[in-house]
């Protein structure tokens, strides 16, 4: 029966998974200032009409449409978050402005897989915008609908008087081109909606020789206003003045032509190094996640400060004895610091003294001191050469150590100097820091009780600076950009780490959507640690172990504390890095006892050496390989060097009690591997008189050992699936390339398809199977795991309580019917969208 003229029944524009609008990852779609509606997760590139009705505007960029339907309801489309930016790149617009459509028309055309991967998010909202005129009686949530399915009703809301007098009186006008990067889209014209209707006034916007209400955000997108169009306000009412002045704050600059109004200076159009260095109001500047959360607060800028050195020496004698003085200092106060530090920050530190003692830094140093240089010359020479040579092998991450050497170079200029460390910067309470590179000893020096969260123009994911803030807690991104700098101290500041951007001034609205967003997530994770250290079960009964990936004995403490279930990998290359000879199989097995006995009876996972690719020894010069991520790693170093091999399983049959403890031989590609480790455990066990023996397993991290996994799990005791490697292998995509490590997803499908052959051969043969690479620790990820045979978790130590309380919220059941549709799909960003519109993150 056809509803009634007051009455729409809308239809599902494209396939996929019906969301609440509040589940939108972006504030102003989720806190409703575009208007009410749903948003649909979507599977498939096709957006249709959800009704009959006339196309108001088709956004340039072909991303956002508006459709008003026969009966007056006027409907924003918007395919994603954050698309405008793709200027049009993957989107096709099969209707144009002013076209009459059909429900069921397609409108526009979409690349799935091209948009999912430049854009945050492809959660596809549909809000009516005239709510005033119109509501939603009924709509459809939490299923998966396809094109033309029930979706929305609305009914029209009876007409009532406006109480409130038409805005009359003085007329104010002004014109400027916009500012806005994308011109006037879904975002801006919901913010500038939603302030006037704070105010009492009349704005009409005038671009194109169209005209707009201000307070209509259909009217306001269908100008088509783009970045550097000349638009004019016009307004009238009490608050016209304050109405113009908000525009123009949130819209652009004021050099279009003159003002009616002069009692405002007008201010000059930003040059172009002006608006690299000095973000505008609202600008929002991508960057990437090195330490994950989200942090407000406000802007404070923390410098280095660069020396200034003399060239020429005093004499031979004084500048060696001045240069053994500055190390000296500085070796004092890292000792002081290493007294107190644990996890991460105590493992830097001592990588620090290992470098101020580096016998080549020191030769170097003393040679330019032998001809005529001062001590702070010296130091500062062979420190830059060595990190420029760190910065020139074209590996991001051993250029990333670069930044330890200057932070050394740092301070033991300052010790020549007679300069005192404060032990902290003073910052302002919920403080953001910003800076070009931020230095570990810099951020170890701050009040940590202040600080809410770091951003730095340059620096990498993986450098010590970034461990650090993941192991304190805080957000951090990286690689932001120059107009870091530009920011001024005391600015308000949004630190997105979730999805990798900083925003500069956010609205109040944006403002209460984080500081929401924080409270919630405080009073999460509080409930979260309380149920940490209960045995982890599904909702359903099946018993998921949780472990902790650890370094040394001070975070397997922490690790317990957070509720580990034992240790699903220690990676032994703490006791190595840094070193400048191999560590002996007595000091090797105290520290592997600290450890095990941290765990109590839990158990511990030894992965033996692990070097090559990106984790190098100093001891240890690995041959020049043309890729080195293809050679001498893991287990086959371990044969290349077989008495560093012999020494590390001495040290761990010595630990006790030795049935505790599990031994996992990484980078194993076929079982002779495995073969040949137990031989040699067999003998060394025999030669020292050991019955026990502990189990011997191996990471999964080449394609190969994945594809025969069933003969892999008949040699060894256990496996554990190291996804970061698999990834990478798996994809052919360097995991250390800057241009390609933002693709590189342990969710793709084919990563997926080894994931479930592995964990299918070991359930077969009474193996345990567990994940210990990063995916393990990615909620989006973990049902998919569970749902793939996944029995074991091993992830980062911070994530255990959150990983816990969601898999508490999953079935098997669940999981398994959402890994088989994953498994049919084919791209990363397909999987990602899927296990999302799943929901079954508590969070």
């Amino acid at each position: 029966m056809k509803p009634p003229p007051s009455q729409l029944l809308l239809t599902a524009p494209v396939p996929g998974w019906v969301l609440p609008l509040a589940e939108v990852p972006d504030p102003v779609f989720a806190g409703g200032m575009l208007g009410d509606g749903v948003a649909i997760d979507p599977t498939g590139g096709e957006l249709c009409a959800p009704c009959d009705g006339e196309l108001l505007s088709v956004a340039p960029t072909k991303h956002a449409l508006t459709l008003r339907a026969d009966n007056g309801a006027e409907l924003l489309l918007h395919v994603g978050i954050d698309t405008v930016a793709l200027k049009g790149q993957g989107f096709v617009a099969h209707a144009s402005t002013g076209d009459r459509v059909r429900a069921g028309d397609i409108l526009l055309g979409f690349d799935l897989d091209a948009v999912a991967r430049a854009a945050p998010s492809l959660i596809t909202p549909l809000i009516v915008t005239n709510g005033s005129a119109y509501e939603i009686v009924r709509r459809r949530l939490g299923h998966a609908v396809a094109p033309g399915e029930f979706l929305m009703e609305l009914r029209a809301v009876a007409a009532t008087a406006d109480t409130q007098p038409r805005a009359t009186g003085l007329v104010i006008t002004r014109e400027f081109r916009v500012a806005l990067p994308h011109g006037i889209h879904a975002r801006p014209a919901a913010l500038i909606a939603h302030k006037l209707r704070e105010l009492d006034a009349d704005v009409r916007v005038t671009a194109h020789g169209r005209q707009a209400s201000a307070k209509s955000v259909v009217s306001l997108m269908a100008l088509g206003a783009r970045m550097d169009d000349e638009i004019a306000l016009e307004a009238t009412g009490r608050d016209a003045r304050a109405a113009v002045d908000a525009l123009e704050t949130l819209l652009g600059h004021a050099d279009a032509g003159p003002r009616a109004d002069t009692d405002k200076p007008g201010r000059a159009r930003a040059t172009q190094n002006d608006v690299a260095l000095r973000p505008p109001p609202g600008a929002r500047l991508p960057g990437v996640i090195a330490a994950r959360g989200i942090a407000a607060g406000i802007a404070a800028t923390i410098t280095r400060r660069e020396h200034v050195v003399t060239e020429a020496g005093a004499g031979v004698a004084l500048e060696t004895a001045e240069l053994a003085r500055g190390r000296a200092t500085v070796r004092e106060s890292l000792a002081m610091q290493a007294g107190d530090a644990t996890g991460p920050r105590a493992e830097i530190i001592a990588a620090h003294l290992e470098l101020l003692d580096d016998p080549a830094l020191a030769a170097e140093a003393a040679k330019l001191i032998l001809r005529g240089k001062s001590a702070g010359y010296a130091w500062h020479s062979v420190i830059r050469a060595s990190a420029d040579a760190l910065r020139d092998l074209g590996d991001a991450r051993l250029a990333e150590r670069a930044d330890d050497l200057l932070d050394l170079e740092s301070q033991v200029l300052a010790a020549l100097a007679g300069e005192t460390r404060s032990p902290d910067q003073r910052l302002p309470e919920r403080a953001i820091v910003l800076a070009d590179v931020l230095l570990p000893s810099q951020l170890v020096a701050l009040d940590s009780g202040r600080l809410a969260g770091i951003c730095t123009a340059r620096g990498g994911p993986t450098s010590h600076v970034a461990i650090i803030a993941a192991a304190m807690g805080k957000p951090m991104l990286v690689s932001v950009g120059a107009s870091v700098q530009g920011i001024e101290a005391g600015t308000p500041l949004l630190l997105d780490a979730e999805r990798g951007a900083l925003h500069v001034d956010p609205s109040d609205f944006e403002l209460a959507a984080a500081e929401h967003a924080l409270r919630q997530r405080s009073e999460r994770d509080a409930v979260e640690r309380a149920a940490a250290r209960a045995d982890c079960k599904m909702a359903d009964g099946t018993r998921i172990m949780v472990f902790a990936n650890i370094g040394s004995a001070a975070e397997a403490r922490d690790a317990v504390a957070l509720g580990a279930e034992g240790c699903g990998l220690l990676r032994t290359e703490f006791l190595f890095l840094e070193r400048r000879s191999a560590p002996d199989a007595a000091l090797q097995a105290e520290e592997y006892q600290r450890v095990v006995e941290a765990f109590g009876d839990r158990p511990v996972v030894i992965r033996t050496l692990d070097v090559g690719d990106d984790k190098a020894i100093p001891f240890l010069p690995l041959p020049h390989e043309n890729n080195p991520a293809l050679g001498l790693r893991g287990v086959r170093a371990g044969f290349w060097r077989p008495e560093l091999l012999r020494t590390q399983l001495e040290a761990v049959l010595s630990v006790r009690p030795l049935v505790q403890c599990r031994l996992m031989l990484p980078m194993v590609h076929e079982p002779a591997e495995i073969l040949r480790v137990r031989a040699l455990l067999e003998e060394i066990a025999g030669r020292l008189g050991i019955d026990d023996r502990p189990a011997l397993g191996v990471m999964v991290e080449t394609p190969s050992a994945a594809v025969i996994a069933d003969r892999i799990c008949e040699a060894a005791d256990f496996v554990s699936i190291g996804t970061n490697d698999l990834t990478q292998y798996t994809l052919a995509m360097d995991r250390t390339h800057p241009d390609l490590a933002a693709q590189l997803d342990g969710l793709h499908p084919a990563v997926l398809r080894l994931i479930a052959g592995t964990a299918a051969a070991a359930v077969a043969r009474g193996r345990p199977v567990a994940v210990c690479g990063s995916l393990a620790s990615d909620p989006v990820a973990v049902p998919l795991l569970l749902g793939l045979g996944v029995q074991e978790l091993s992830i980062v130590p911070g994530a255990i309580p959150h990983i816990k309380a969601l898999v508490r919220n999953c079935t098997l059941t669940q999981c398994r019917e959402l890994a088989g549709r994953a498994l049919a799909l084919s791209s990363a960003a397909a999987v990602r969208d899927l296990a999302r519109a799943a929901a079954v993150d508590p969070q």
